[in-house]
């Protein structure tokens, strides 16, 4: 009965706790406005998370529970807990995080009511000039954090760089002699190399690059037939049909082989390829020849080599088949999503490069600094690994949209700004394409996934040092 007795009053005291903890969180946005709810949002769960771990420890550490899987409402930065949030607290974190501002000035001091007796002119003003002064230290300190991070990880010397893209070199010059002398028959344009390696857009380790190989299709047998109008409705993708089959039968075009369902499956032509590249080319051979150590990588989604070229580098190369329509380019990289592995996904890359160094080069601005930065934390940071270049650079894209200044000197206002908006974009669940709108660049992510990236970078809105620690 005592056990019982102190477990219902343990109870009780953390039902009152809570909900006091509700009454501030819920009417936190009238006394503090939007940014200082956002703010005391996530201290106020800090203190109830430890309040929480504090009433739940258990016993004996064999007592000890496997911890929940973490999400926006169980706060990695106060450590894991069996126990998660009640359903009024999850309502009060959904809506702090609703409103959460995205503008650039939206945490400034200025926006917080003030709390300066309205009499006492000269105290305003002075109690206002010291916050700008701390929020101009804090935002050169940011921007010297930052230039340290880029140099320590983010940035790869120019011969580990060419080191790597004469590996890559040597595999296509291999891969190109052994397809023409064993398949003639294959219908290919000139293979070629890209991907961040060849744009200066790599961070961190010079270790993957990507083998094009466009196809040649005919244009009388083949047309794309954009996603969104099929019944699937998937922007951002494509099937390409095979027509005229009452005047063409199959066999009239090397790819029919490749046919799924009336349609040409990039699923099927990767391991088409797969075939050749893991199973007839004699790799061990080839890398002996080359003082390499060759060797695919399986299983995976792609289809990748991996190369070591010295004893502590290592070289990823993807084989992309790639389809031109006139301005649509295809790429043989699968969705996600099972259902959809028929269909081609349209490739931005090219397009959003060239407009990234075109702004840089208008104006002289940090957007492919800021890029880098975020690729190498994402990359750094397993919690975030699931934001892509593409996004990255996407959200860079919208938001030079909206504000013109990227010099140098404001690299810190800048990636502050771009954490807040990706943090937006994920709340809403919809990340536009710049050059295409209707395509939802979020659109592959699970729910799970969604929430873990935005309560990552949520959490980092007040301290954003924290990303650079990795």
């Amino acid at each position: 009965m005592a056990g019982v007795n102190g477990s219902q009053k343990s109870k009780k005291e953390d039902n009152g706790i809570g909900t006091a903890i509700d009454f501030v969180l819920s009417n936190a946005r009238l006394v503090l406005g939007v940014g200082g709810a956002a703010m005391l949002g996530i201290a106020t769960l800090a203190v109830k998370r430890m309040y929480d771990r504090a009433i739940s420890a258990p016993v004996s550490p064999t007592k000890i529970g496997q911890s929940g899987k973490r999400s926006w409402e169980e706060p990695s930065w106060v450590g894991s807990s069996p126990r998660l949030l009640n359903q009024d607290m999850k309502s009060n974190l959904s809506r702090s995080l609703q409103t959460l501002p995205t503008s650039t000035s939206a945490f400034d001091s200025d926006s917080l009511p003030p709390r300066f007796p309205k009499g006492d002119v000269s105290s305003v003003k002075k109690k206002k000039s010291q916050a700008d002064l701390q929020k101009a230290r804090q935002r050169f300190s940011l921007q010297d954090k930052l230039f340290s991070y880029y140099r320590r990880k983010v940035s790869i010397s120019e011969t580990e760089q060419n080191q790597a893209r004469q590996a890559a070199m040597d595999i296509c010059s291999e891969v190109r002699t052994f397809l023409r002398a064993k398949l003639p028959d294959m219908p290919l344009r000139e293979m070629f190399l890209g991907g961040s390696l060849y744009d200066d857009l790599q961070v961190v380790t010079a270790d993957h690059a990507q083998l094009i190989l466009p196809l040649v299709l005919e244009k009388n047998l083949w047309s794309p037939i954009p996603g969104e109008e099929t019944i699937m409705n998937v922007p951002g993708f494509c099937l390409i049909r095979r027509e005229n089959l009452e005047y063409f039968p199959r066999g009239n075009s090397y790819w029919d082989r490749c046919v799924v369902g009336g349609y040409l499956s990039p699923r099927t032509v990767l391991e088409a390829f797969e075939k050749v590249v893991c199973g007839t080319i004699n790799w061990p051979a080839i890398g002996s020849a080359l003082d390499y150590i060759i060797r695919p990588v399986l299983p995976t989604e792609n289809l990748t080599l991996e190369i070591q070229y010295e004893e502590d580098r290592r070289l990823y190369v993807d084989f992309l088949p790639l389809v031109v329509f006139d301005d649509i380019l295809l790429i043989a990289k699968p969705h996600r999503i099972t259902r959809h592995e028929n269909m081609w996904r349209q490739s931005f890359r090219t397009a959003e490069t060239t407009r990234l160094r075109s702004l840089d080069q208008e104006d002289g601005g940090c957007r492919s600094l800021c890029l880098k930065l975020l690729k190498a934390i994402c990359k750094l940071n397993p919690s975030l690994s699931k934001l892509n270049a593409s996004q990255l650079t996407n959200a860079i894209l919208l938001a030079s949209e909206k504000e013109r200044d990227w010099s140098q000197e404001v690299l810190a206002d800048r990636f502050l700004q771009l954490l807040r908006e990706l943090v937006g974009y994920l709340e809403a669940g919809h990340l536009p394409c710049m050059l295409c709108p209707k395509v939802n660049l979020f659109s592959e992510l699970t729910p799970e996934e969604v929430d873990e990236l935005g309560y990552t970078l949520y959490c980092s809105l007040s301290e954003p040092e924290t990303l650079l620690q990795t």
